[in-house]
């Protein structure tokens, strides 16, 4: 037995998808997460029996509407996604998962034939794999196009809206990083076919509803960044052995064991909480309650800006002089003092309520009534 298989105890491993590959890269100075994804241990079960479960996945309304989202887009052969593609209606269409009694490595295999002899142009349904953590993870991208010059483009199907050309900045962002996911399969498998990894577009075609109808449209994001930072965090994710081997003998986090157990044996392991994580980690409830009365529950900003100062207690006792900074505080400590007279300042003159701030008059002065010049 591993390591990683004591880590994870008598539970089945927990495979990665897009997702959970693209939410690693959204905290990437998080060693307990590094460490519970490298050993596969089931975050959300494991939260649910320390008592802190969290809220996650979409809704029954959002997953009927992608579903009938996508397949209005697929059916007759692509016939609707071909003109939003600008593909022609004589492109090759190949469905990979046509066939329900493929295993998953027969689909695979079927995938890499169809790739290195470029026979479709419109393949749905591949199956691609990336090493995560020594597992190979099963990856299913919602359409692979051939664009021109054969080149190949990810496209990724998603059912939020695009209203007056705009999307929410927050669901953009997340599917963008997913297709650099499949980007990064799709580049591995044909660089072990001997193929140029590069004829993989590094613009993925996001198709979308457009304002509030199902019309689809597509837009091309580039995901050069994403694919960056993707890579770093999955070789950080390799070298995990290090935080491992650091960890006390006996460790594990078996959801067989009591909660009073699992939550000591987290505590062995460093988090890096952040308010963002509430929407990306299984775990995260259960980081907030441990990071209660800390700077990092504040958000990475205000982290940050107070370099090295962990308790929000020594913050207060900085800012009022109650407590000497320390050579490495200085900076942040006049920072504080000087928010603190301001506060104060305001507090003096009935500021208290920021309805009664006075609105600023011509040129910027203060008028002593909202709207009216003084």
């Amino acid at each position: 037995m591993t390591r990683l298989d004591e880590l994870r105890g008598s539970g089945k491993a927990k495979r990665h998808n897009a997702r959970t590959i693209a939410a690693l890269t959204g905290n990437p100075g998080c060693n307990r997460r590094a460490v519970l994804d490298a050993a596969g241990v089931d975050k959300l079960k494991l939260a649910e029996t320390v008592g802190f479960p969290g809220s996650f996945g979409q809704s029954r309304f959002a997953l009927s509407r992608g579903n009938a989202f996508e397949a209005m887009l697929k059916a007759d052969d692509c016939a609707l996604l071909r003109t939003v593609l600008d593909a022609a209606d004589g492109a090759a269409y190949q469905d990979l998962g046509a066939d329900s009694d493929d295993t998953l490595d027969d689909r695979h295999t079927r995938t890499v034939d169809v790739l290195a002899t470029a026979s479709a142009a419109l393949i749905d349904h591949p199956l691609l794999t990336l090493e995560v953590a020594g597992q190979t993870v099963y990856l299913e991208p919602d359409l692979v196009a051939y664009a021109h010059a054969g080149r190949l483009q990810v496209v990724e199907i998603k059912s939020f809206a695009i209203v007056d050309g705009q999307a929410e900045s927050a669901k953009v962002s997340a599917a963008a990083t997913q297709a650099a996911v499949y980007v990064l399969a799709l580049r591995e498998l044909l660089g072990r076919l001997g193929m140029d990894p590069l004829l993989v577009d590094h613009e993925v075609v996001l198709v979308c509803p457009e304002n509030f109808a199902m019309r689809p449209v597509a837009v091309r994001l580039d995901v050069r960044k994403q694919l960056s930072t993707l890579r770093r965090q999955l070789s950080r994710l390799s070298s995990v052995g290090e935080i491992i081997d650091a960890l006390p003998a006996g460790v594990t986090f078996d959801l067989s064991r009591p909660a009073d157990e699992l939550i000591v044996a987290l505590g062995h392991v460093a988090p890096h909480y952040a308010p963002e994580c509430l929407s990306t980690c299984e775990l995260s409830v259960f980081c907030r309650h441990e990071a209660a009365g800390t700077t990092g529950a504040l958000g990475r900003p205000v982290r940050e800006a107070l370099g090295g100062i962990e308790s929000v207690d020594e913050v207060l006792a900085l800012a009022s002089g109650a407590r000497a900074p320390s050579a490495d505080q200085e900076e942040a400590a006049a920072l504080l003092r000087a928010a603190l007279r301001l506060r104060t300042e305001a507090l003096s003159l009935g500021y208290a309520d920021p309805a009664a701030v006075p609105s600023p008059g011509p040129g910027g002065a203060a008028s002593s009534s909202p709207g009216i010049a003084s």
